[in-house]
């Protein structure tokens, strides 16, 4: 067999591209889903961590530093198979959501507490001068400068999330990777994988080429 039979077999692709597709939806939902979380989680813990009580501050310190530090394999095998001990069993989807949003975060809450911080003082004193209270000073003189300088990193995040779904397949989620895995084995061709690596790109690209594109729109003040 040639290079081509061997990773672009045809007959390969079109058995197997129904398989792949259906996996391809459950990891853009998953992907969806953790990273609108694991954004929202993050603006919280970056809050808790830059105002919030001292006491409050330290929780969100440690479970940063503690899921920022844990394998999110180990996560997602902690999450699947360790809480149905405690009484909390959940769906592969829900395993997988939960871990991916955890890390995610974890690491949201370290870019928007950087983004924050890196909006100049002499904003906050404006605010107060105008009478703004902190909330309001918060949402709409701060964090919508805050978030013109995190949509680099966010998206770098967001993009690592996306392709961190293929670990969900270890809680039998029926994702992308295990279904290229799946349709390899059974057609006995790595077509199915280099298909589903294309499929990976396809969804990836074009986000990447978008941020790049608000970065422009940014800096020009647009």
């Amino acid at each position: 067999m040639d290079i081509i039979d061997t990773f672009f077999n045809q007959r390969v692709f079109i058995q197997s591209l129904p398989l792949l597709l259906t996996g391809l939806w459950v990891t853009i939902m998953l992907g969806a889903v953790s990273i609108v979380l694991g954004m929202a989680g993050g603006l919280f813990l970056a809050l808790l961590r830059l105002y919030a009580a001292r006491p409050l501050q330290k929780l969100a310190v440690a479970y940063i530093d503690v899921f920022r530090a844990m394998p999110l394999l180990v996560l997602l095998v902690i999450v699947y198979y360790a809480l149905p001990f405690l009484g909390i069993r959940l769906s592969p989807f829900l395993s997988a959501v939960t871990a991916l949003s955890l890390v995610s975060s974890a690491y949201s809450a370290e870019i928007f507490r950087a983004g924050i911080e890196a909006v100049p003082v002499g904003q906050f004193e404006a605010a107060k001068s105008l009478g703004l209270r902190p909330w309001p000073t918060m949402l709409k003189v701060i964090l919508p400068q805050a978030v013109r300088i995190v949509v680099p990193p966010l998206t770098s995040n967001s993009i690592n999330v996306m392709k961190d779904t293929a670990l969900a397949s270890v809680v039998a989620m029926p994702d992308l990777l295990k279904q290229a895995t799946q349709a390899q084995a059974l057609e006995a061709n790595p077509t199915p994988l280099i298909v589903a690596a294309l499929m990976y790109i396809a969804i990836l690209w074009p986000l990447v080429y978008m941020v790049s594109r608000m970065e422009k729109s940014y800096r020009s003040g647009k």
